[in-house]
């Protein structure tokens, strides 16, 4: 059923980016080491000694902060930064709205993340979708366009969709950050190996990025299943020009996205035809505060007995450096054959429980799901 993935997507996926590097953090520890030696040497100078305190100290931070990102593979590039810019406050806000124009449709606008006269790259674009009914007072939810949307020439042309949640903590501009999902897309056109789709970011925060929601319907709390299957994909459908049914539409994501990916795909079959997981788990962690609807919202209690009227294909990707990850892709993997559904495991060799690891699984949970749209296609 899956599309194949080009070597040089795969390769782009796996690469650390020029961010990640670790020369970065050696580097900083490098001035930081000398910083501190200096500080030494004039420690009987007062400002001397607490300028270099100063300047220590946030070199040593910078150091934790690329150490860090070069094992988990969030900041990967210059264009990372602009995301940041524009989920910050304040004057980080102002420097990401630089980057920002008009989008494609009304109260939209376009991300500038490539460069414009680059033919392949996707177009970028944010929509806000509040829904206060459900406690989501504002969702920034990020669009992905094929290559040649606005073009007149395609104007009736409509695309599958597929769905992607961010992990936790985190936020929607993860996809288009560590996930790096224009840069697979871009790759994925040049090569035309990946059939024009259009893909969505889709912000599950309830604007605490640090909460991990799972994306459920949160006793007392927000409706983000509800927000998700109803509200995000009836606007995306009503705004943009996509194949409004469940054989185009799939969803995914990754860590505790996947979990909500899993979750909401399986309880709302009747949206979403094909669920994309990497690293997934399937027993939410919030399952207390959930009380007596805690059953009802974990996939290893009701995946054995729940009804499939319609069929459900699944790809579930982990990296064989946590083996756990890769037992509970094909422990979920399992029960869903069991229950006479399509399901494959994917597995990168060495990769963790990272964005790294996300962004490296991405082009296959795209390509297998291309290969779902393109059956239901006939």
């Amino acid at each position: 059923m899956s599309v194949s993935v080009p070597a040089e997507v795969a390769r782009h996926a796996q690469a650390a980016g020029p961010l990640e590097s670790p020369w970065i953090w050696l580097g900083c520890a490098g001035v930081a080491v000398a910083c501190l030696a200096v500080t030494f040497f004039v420690r009987r100078r007062t400002g001397a000694r607490r300028c270099g305190i100063a300047v220590t100290a946030v070199c040593a931070l910078l150091t934790a902060t690329a150490a860090v990102n070069a094992q988990v593979g969030y900041v990967r590039s210059g264009a990372d930064l602009v995301l940041l810019l524009q989920r910050g406050g304040g004057p980080f806000h102002g420097i990401g709205r630089m980057f920002e124009g008009e989008g494609s449709m009304p109260g939209t606008q376009r991300i500038r993340l490539a460069d414009p006269a680059d033919p392949d790259a996707p177009l970028v674009e944010r929509m806000v979708i509040a829904d206060p009914a459900n406690a989501v007072l504002s969702g920034r939810n990020f669009l992905l366009l094929p290559p040649g949307y606005t073009d007149p020439a395609n104007a009736h042309r409509r695309y599958p969709v597929v769905y992607l949640v961010h992990g936790s903590p985190g936020g929607p501009e993860d996809w288009l950050a560590g996930g790096d999902a224009p840069g697979t897309l871009r790759l994925f056109h040049r090569s035309r190996a990946l059939p024009p789709m259009i893909v969505v970011s889709v912000d599950l925060s309830a604007g605490k990025p640090g909460r991990n929601w799972e994306g459920l319907d949160v006793p007392g709390g927000p409706r983000l299943e509800t927000y998700l299957a109803r509200s995000v994909v009836t606007a995306i459908d009503r705004r943009y020009r996509t194949l409004a049914d469940r054989e185009h539409r799939a969803l995914g994501g990754m860590s505790s996205g996947a979990f909500a990916a899993l979750n909401i795909g399986l309880r709302h079959s009747g949206e979403f035809g094909a669920l994309l997981l990497s690293m997934p788990y399937d027993t939410p962690e919030n399952r207390t505060a959930l009380g007596a609807s805690a059953s009802a919202n974990t996939p290893r209690d009701y995946l054995a007995t729940m009804p499939f009227p319609r069929p459900v294909s699944a790809v579930l990707a982990a990296g064989t450096g946590v083996p756990g990850d890769v037992a509970d892709a094909r422990r979920i993997a399992e029960a869903l054959r069991s229950r006479g559904q399509q399901a494959e495991v994917h597995t990168e060799d060495g990769f963790g429980h990272t964005w790294r690891t996300a962004r490296a699984t991405l082009p296959h949970l795209l390509a297998f799901a291309a290969g779902v749209f393109e059956r239901a296609r006939g």
